[in-house]
């Protein structure tokens, strides 16, 4: 069996683990927390498993056989060799940890040019500034209306409608997020695909969401469960609905990959700081520990990109040239 061919299935499998493992909590994350106590894990990844099967055709169809929505346009095609196949074990191993890294940066920074991941980058940080501001301006105003820290809906028709709207939310957000971060796994493969290749791709992935639905999330998911109010459908889906609305705008911003990691906590990070503006929280002793917490994770998750980068471009690549 050919090396290349060999490395590409690893890291496209491990890829697909690490990817779904980690970036899909946030999108799924507040699905499954608000959902789980009315419906089965196999419903949720059922209902899943439908939205990313037409996002992705879709995507193979209007792109010509490119599943990522050309996010790796200025990424092209490379014979995949061990070090490939490293980003997304360390990121593997990392998911088992609990810390939500960009697995953009994670993964692409084994593929991408210096000056590529430095746009990526950059693209990333705004996106977080964005995501907090906007979700520090919306819940300061939600805040006043409603009371997210508990589920103080008693009316049936009312819950009704909030579950509802979730459904819907969670759909949209979900079939944005696989318009981002489908890329981060996609690399391992020809830019354009044949049907057959295709079906096992989709084949591959719904196998892991229903994974990632048995285990409700996984350890990862701990980075949701711990902000205020997000086991309730009315908070899950105005979360929904904001962070689609960033992605969206993202999307159509340029066909460069982000880190939707970053894009995530940030909002998180800026709703977090609204509703404690507005309770009059102790910021100090409640707010910043978690806000820095995962700042901090991402921090590390950027650190080992970094060095992952530097090293394939000034170690691993110059010595192997040398050597052949």
């Amino acid at each position: 069996m050919d090396l290349s061919f060999a490395f590409a299935v690893i890291g496209f499998g491990l890829a697909g683990l690490s990817v779904f493992g980690n970036d899909s909590i946030q999108t799924l994350g507040t699905f499954i927390a608000a959902k789980k106590k009315w419906y089965k894990w196999y419903v949720l990844a059922t209902a899943a498993s439908v939205v990313l099967l037409i996002t992705l055709t879709y995507g193979w169809v209007v792109y010509d056989g490119d599943i990522t929505f050309g996010r790796l346009n200025k990424i092209p095609y490379v014979d995949i060799r061990w070090y490939h196949a490293v980003a997304p074990l360390v990121l593997v191993l990392l998911t088992r940890m609990g810390v939500p890294v960009s697995t953009t940066f994670l993964v692409l920074s084994a593929f991408a040019s210096t000056v590529v991941l430095e746009k990526v980058l950059v693209k990333s940080i705004v996106g977080y500034s964005i995501a907090a501001i906007v979700a520090y301006a919306i819940w300061f105003v939600v805040s006043k209306f409603i009371n997210e820290k508990d589920d103080e809906i008693t009316n049936p028709r009312i819950q009704s409608f909030w579950r509802n709207a979730q459904w819907v939310a969670s759909g949209f957000l979900w079939c944005t997020w696989l318009m981002h971060d489908v890329a981060n796994i996609a690399v391992y493969l020809p830019r354009k695909i044949d049907p057959m290749l295709f079906i096992m791709v989709m084949g591959y992935f719904v196998i892991l969401l229903f994974y990632i639905f048995w285990r409700e999330g996984g350890v990862i998911q701990k980075v949701v469960l711990e902000k205020t109010g997000t086991r309730y459908a009315r908070s899950c889906t105005i979360i929904d609905v904001v962070y689609c609305a960033v992605l969206y705008y993202f999307k159509e911003l340029n066909d460069l990959p982000m880190s939707t990691t970053w894009v995530f906590v940030g909002l998180l990070c800026g709703r977090e700081l609204a509703i404690a503006t507005h309770h009059k929280t102790n910021f100090r002793k409640y707010v910043f520990p978690i806000i820095g917490k995962d700042f901090l994770k991402m921090i590390f998750g950027l650190a080992i990109s970094a060095g992952i980068v530097l090293g394939i471009h000034y170690v691993i690549i110059p010595n192997e040239f040398y050597l052949t």
